[in-house]
């Protein structure tokens, strides 16, 4: 007997999350420099930033009222229902709580080449795929709340010079994260009505663990000096 899809995703979800890449695992273990952090804050922000981009991308698909209220709530939650309201307000307060000028963050300009090209791949499966594809490969979040809650015990022991306020993103996203997920989850349980669909859930799941880890990649490897010349990060100290 084959195992049922909701017990393949929770496994790909499980097995395939970015949480066991190193730069996550060191990040855990509260070993990364101050210049590290601040760089994965700042190219993990080019991911955010497109975060309701693939949304929108993904509610002009949905085909009922019901359908695109439901989705049109993760763009309100990271664009916010006004200025300096949301997920990417909060995300770059992040950054300026380690240092870095939302300016940079927002002129994009030091974002790796590799972050760019996994959000880009990730955008367009979004823009080309079908619903169920698109729908399917946001089941990352299955994973989300766990990484969220690891993620705000690391930042308290070990990155102390982060001011606590920057870790607001982290927190709001343990509750918005298990909605989300349950709410994917369901509809991409209705939709997959064939073995067919059913390998096409998986393997869009699969493809956006790949996002994910490729983005790591290219933060782990990249060279500590930035395109300005300047290491990561160093327009301010490490702080107490």
């Amino acid at each position: 007997m084959t195992r049922s899809l909701e017990t393949r995703l929770r496994a790909v979800a499980e097995e395939r999350y970015h949480d066991r890449h190193p730069f996550n695992l060191r990040m855990h273990a509260g070993e990364l420099t101050p210049a590290e952090m601040r760089r994965w804050i700042l190219n993990r922000f080019h991911y955010q930033r497109h975060i309701p981009v693939k949304d929108a991308l993904i509610t002009a698909k949905l085909d009922t009222p019901g359908l695109r209220r439901m989705w049109l709530r993760r763009i309100r939650d990271h664009d916010g229902a006004a200025d300096g309201e949301g997920g990417i307000e909060r995300w770059l307060r992040l950054g300026e709580a380690a240092g870095l000028g939302r300016e940079r963050l927002l002129t994009g300009a030091d974002v790796l080449p590799g972050v760019r090209l996994a959000v880009d791949g990730y955008v367009n499966f979004c823009r080309l795929g079908t619903p169920l594809e698109a729908v399917a490969a946001s089941l990352t979040e299955l994973s989300a709340p766990g990484i969220m809650r690891t993620r705000i015990e690391a930042f308290e022991r070990h990155y102390r010079w982060i001011e606590r306020e920057g870790l607001r993103y982290f927190r709001d996203r343990v509750g918005q994260g298990s909605r989300d997920s349950a709410e994917a989850l369901d509809l991409v349980l209705t939709w997959a009505r064939t073995p067919e669909d059913e390998e096409r859930a998986v393997a869009a799941l699969t493809f956006k663990c790949e996002v994910l880890w490729s983005l790591l990649d290219a933060v782990e490897h990249a060279d500590t000096k930035d395109t300005s010349g300047h290491t990561a990060g160093d327009t301010a100290g490490e702080g107490t």
